[in-house]
Parts: structure tokens; C-alpha cells; sequence
């Protein structure tokens, strides 16, 4: 089975845990510092604080920025349910906003027209968090425009972008948002194994961020409440996590890290090749924004008769997979009031959608296999 995304695991990488391993720190050492260096580097941010998941990542960014009942936060249906579920462990209330039919991001159309309903109702969100859906980056400035205009908060959910570009900017850099989040699953762009990372220019939300990640406890003597009583002592300041990413994972990603440019580069080679085989074949192919440089996590196309398609290859031995059944279709979201419907967008574009085997391990011959594959599948 050719799968549809797939970890790249280097010796370097191997030998990078393993000489965690034989450290003296498994975890809270200094290969946390240096993955975070690193990020920093790749994406221009001023902070970086990594965690065990990008779901974690959400949560503390939500919490930096004081989510909480009474709030909305808002995001798109086309997205793992982590990038709302977030709003709820914060006790905020969750709304949608469609996506773009060409770019399967926010539509930030239909963020402005959402947004002066919401305003007219006293109910504006606290925080928006567009999705940079297959590694493109949403229109950030206009996104970043409206949070000027109507006061709400931005976490980008990065998750699929690290190494992407928008407007020649880093994804990740916070030119236009508060904070942004990076996922390092083994199937994105790079892996820590699970993992996640925040990335923000704000001093104070970092320092919120950090605390968050550790169960709220500090050593830091401005964060105290009472001098230090010896070497020993620490505070808990506030309610927080244990969120910490391990040594481990730190050193893998670190190692990842050096080969990100080589990594988003090969997506795109790959990605270039299915868009020559593929442009005569009766799908849609994924379009991509001038203004954005995508990490090309994903390679979605739409189709006709979407679940034929997909038995079909799957049975050849591609393993295809669909991103993402919208969000306010499940079951757990239609009992908080949602129905298909509500937003006619993502949910378009879910009924034909397929996500086509893509990672920097995947050879021209099996690239061949999977566009045979598809053309028999299309052909019936």
C-alpha cells in the first residue's frame, strides 16, 4: 500500500535520538531549546514554545489570549476537529467560517460578512483561527486587517504549513496574527514523531504560553508571589498542562529540521509532476494562491462519484485518505446546534474530495502507480 503521507527518517535523525538516549536528560534538557532555536530560525517568530501536539499548541495559545465563557472563538469546518475543540476546553462558545472555493482556506469574504452579522448581534468572536489547509497559507493581511478593524485575536493553525511562505513572509513569523501553530505528526511536512509547536513575537504571551505548557509552576523569580525560600523552590501561579515535548522528540525534530527546505522542495517537484500527468483527467486540481508559497502537506483533488473513486484505489493499493469531513457534520458538533448545510463550501468541496499520496520518499514509479490507479478509477 502506497501510503498518502509518510515520515522521511534520516540516519542523522536515528543517531540525533540516539544520542539522547545516552544523555543525561530525557527530558527538560537542551534539545527542547535548541528544536525551538531552530524553529525561531525557520520561521523569523521571536518565541517558539513546543509541546506534545499541535492540539496542545491550540490550547495554550487560546489560553495565553484569555479564551474563556462568555467568548467565541471561530474557525473553518475544513480542519481536524482539534482547531475547534480548542474553543470548548477554554469554555468558549465555537462558530464556522466558510472556505474559499478555489484555495480551501478561510474565505476572508466570508469572515468580513459573518463578522458584520456579529456585530449587529453584540456576539464578535475573540479569536479567529484560519487553517492553512495542505500547507497554503489563508489571506493572512486581510484576515489581519478585519482583527484590526473589529478587535478580535488570530492564531494561525499552521499545522500543515511549516516551511511555507506568504507574501515572500515565513509562515509562522506572526506578521499578521498573535500566535501561530505548527503540527510535527509523522506524516507533516517534518516529525517529532507527535509534537507541536507556538510561535509568537508577544514576550507575555510566550511567557503564558511556557507557563501553560508545565502545569502552571515557575522557578522564574518575577512570576513568584513569594521570595525563594532555596534552590528547591517553586510556585504554581496558575491552572496549566503537562504539555511538555521529551528530549526525544526535541532532538528528532531538530535534526528534521536541517532538511526542511529539501523536504518542501521535493513536495513541490512531486506535486509539479502529478500536475503534468494529471491535467487531462476528469478531477479538479488543487489551485494555489499567488500570494502563497505552499509546504504542500496535502495534494486534494475533487472528483465525481468520490466514494467509487476511492474504493477503487484504495483496492489498488493507494492509500488515498479524505481531509477533512467538515467539522460541524459530526456528531458531537450536530448536537450543539450545527447541520450540513450551514456551511455549502467546505462541504462541496468535502463530497468530491481526495487526497493523493504525497511525502519526499514517494518515487516517480510509485507516483505512476497512483495516477494508473486514478485513471482507471476515473474511467470506471
Amino acid at each position: 500500500m502506497i501510503p498518502y503521507g509518510r515520515q522521511d527518517i534520516s540516519d542523522q535523525d536515528v543517531e540525533a535520538v540516539k544520542a539522547v538516549l545516552r544523555s543525561d536528560f530525557l527530558t527538560q534538557g537542551p534539545a527542547v531549546p535548541r528544536f525551538e532555536a531552530a524553529i525561531r530560525a525557520a520561521t523569523g517568530a521571536g518565541h517558539a514554545i513546543a509541546v506534545n501536539s499541535a492540539t496542545s499548541a491550540l490550547h495554550i495559545a487560546c489560553m495565553a489570549l484569555d479564551l474563556g465563557p462568555g467568548d467565541w472563538l471561530w474557525t473553518v469546518p475544513n480542519t481536524f476537529v482539534a482547531s475547534a475543540n480548542v474553543g470548548l476546553y477554554c469554555g468558549a462558545d465555537v462558530d464556522f467560517v466558510d472556505i474559499d472555493p478555489e484555495t480551501y482556506v478561510m474565505c476572508p469574504k466570508a469572515l468580513e460578512a459573518k463578522l458584520i452579522r456579529a456585530e449587529a448581534a453584540g456576539r464578535l468572536p475573540k479569536i479567529v483561527i484560519p487553517v492553512h489547509f495542505a500547507g497554503q497559507s489563508a489571506d493572512m493581511a486581510a484576515i489581519g486587517a478585519l482583527a484590526t478593524r473589529y478587535g478580535f485575536r488570530v492564531i494561525e493553525d499552521a499545522s500543515h504549513a511549516i516551511g511555507a511562505s506568504y507574501r515572500d513572509r515565513q509562515v509562522g513569523d506572526c506578521a499578521h496574527s498573535d500566535i501561530c501553530v505548527f503540527s510535527f505528526h509523522p506524516v507533516k511536512i517534518v516529525t517529532t514523531a507527535e509534537g507541536g509547536c507556538a510561535t509568537t513575537n508577544d514576550a507575555a504571551l510566550a511567557s503564558r504560553m511556557e507557563l501553560h505548557r508545565s502545569h502552571g509552576v515557575t522557578r522564574e523569580p518575577s512570576l513568584m508571589e513569594s521570595m525563594s525560600e532555596g534552590g528547591w523552590y517553586y510556585e504554581q501561579v496558575a491552572l496549566g498542562y503537562n504539555y511538555r515535548m521529551t528530549e526525544l522528540q526535541a532532538a528528532l525534530g531538530a535534526s528534521q529540521m536541517t532538511r526542511l527546505t529539501e523536504f518542501v522542495a521535493k513536495r513541490h517537484e512531486i506535486a509539479r509532476r502529478y500536475d503534468r500527468l494529471l491535467g487531462n483527467m476528469a478531477l479538479t486540481l488543487p489551485r494555489q494562491s499567488p500570494d502563497s508559497h505552499s509546504a504542500l502537506h496535502l495534494y486534494p483533488v475533487q472528483v465525481e462519484d468520490r466514494a467509487r473513486v476511492f474504493a477503487r484505489l484504495r483496492e489498488a493499493g493507494i492509500g488515498v485518505n479524505v481531509h477533512y469531513i467538515p467539522v460541524h457534520t459530526q456528531p458531537f458538533w450536530k448536537k450543539r446546534g450545527f447541520a450540513r448545510g450551514d456551511f455549502p463550501v467546505a462541504e462541496a468541496y468535502y463530497d468530491r474530495a481526495i487526497s493523493l499520496p504525497l511525502y519526499p520518499g514517494l518515487t516517480e514509479a510509485d507516483q505512476d502507480r497512483v495516477v494508473a490507479a486514478l485513471a482507471g478509477a476515473l474511467d470506471g
